[in-house]
């Protein structure tokens, strides 16, 4: 069954893809080795930070500038505005509104908040995944761009919405990148010394905060240094997400391996890769 899609897609005058795996696996990577006259980069982050968490992201950045007094005199006479500048290689506005959970005075949110915007985010997402046809639409008509590349979010895994997996699966050849024990590797080494916000399901996250506070004798959230408990949880985080790429790629789509991906230089070695992909499986 999945040759025959592999099979359809490759024989498609109109190729669309949707790329899924954790941060740093080379999903932006390999959108930027094709071709961008023939392929609309559709990515699922920016989608969010730009729409649908648009004015949630403006209001969080100008409610920090408002700290400042001069600033927030500024900004309350309307002289001045703050508005975020994410783009597709930059998501730091985004990652900033999320947050981490912990002590607010080294930059932690109350639990509460945080879980609010971890919900908030979910929604996003959902609903970024959901403007994908409309997009394909646009891509073809208004910029003529054959093809369609979806870089779907590293927590595409942890939104828990099947009609979301299902209209990527239906629309686009989801394409899992899983990654190496090296490039796992390096993704947790990376994160131990550079901790960013992360995206968690509730159900995961509470009882892991539960074991944290135990494990550093503390007694509420509110003690958590927030960079020390991303270090702490990410290694587990990861392999959270690994068991959920791997049931949505046996549902949904195709698995490569990110070590022969990243040799790719272009799309023909990148098609070459999926199809020797589907005949080793």
């Amino acid at each position: 069954m999945k040759k025959a899609l592999v099979e359809k897609f490759l024989d498609s005058p109109h190729k669309r893809i949707a790329l899924m795996g954790m941060s740093g696996v080379g999903k932006t990577h390999l959108s930027k080795k094709l071709p961008p006259s023939e392929w609309f980069h559709y990515s699922i982050d920016y989608r969010i930070g730009t729409h649908h968490l648009k004015d949630e992201v403006n209001d969080f950045l100008t409610l920090e500038a408002m700290k400042n007094p001069l600033l927030k005199s500024l900004i309350q006479n309307r002289a001045i505005s703050v508005e975020s500048r994410l783009s597709i290689s930059n998501l730091a506005p985004l990652s900033a509104y999320l947050g981490m959970v912990g002590n607010p005075a080294e930059g932690g949110q109350p639990l509460a908040q945080f879980l609010d915007r971890l919900e908030r985010h979910r929604l996003a997402e959902i609903g970024a995944i959901a403007d994908v046809p409309y997009f394909m639409e646009r891509a073809e008509k208004l910029y003529q761009r054959p093809n369609f590349i979806i870089d779907t979010s590293g927590s595409f895994c942890e939104i828990q919405d099947e009609k979301s997996w299902e209209l990527i699966g239906q629309n686009a050849l989801l394409i899992y990148i899983k990654a190496s024990e090296k490039a796992k590797n390096y993704v947790i080494e990376r994160a131990q010394s550079h901790p960013k916000p992360l995206y968690y399901q509730a159900s995961f996250l509470l009882p892991k905060i539960e074991e944290y506070l135990k494990t550093h004798q503390l007694q509420s959230e509110s003690e958590i240094t927030p960079a020390h408990f991303t270090r702490w949880i990410f290694p587990q985080l990861i392999e959270h997400r690994l068991e959920l790429y791997e049931m949505i790629a046996e549902r949904y789509g195709v698995t490569i391996d990110a070590e022969a991906l990243y040799h790719v230089k272009d799309q023909d070695q990148f098609f070459a890769l999926i199809k020797e992909s589907i005949d080793a499986q």
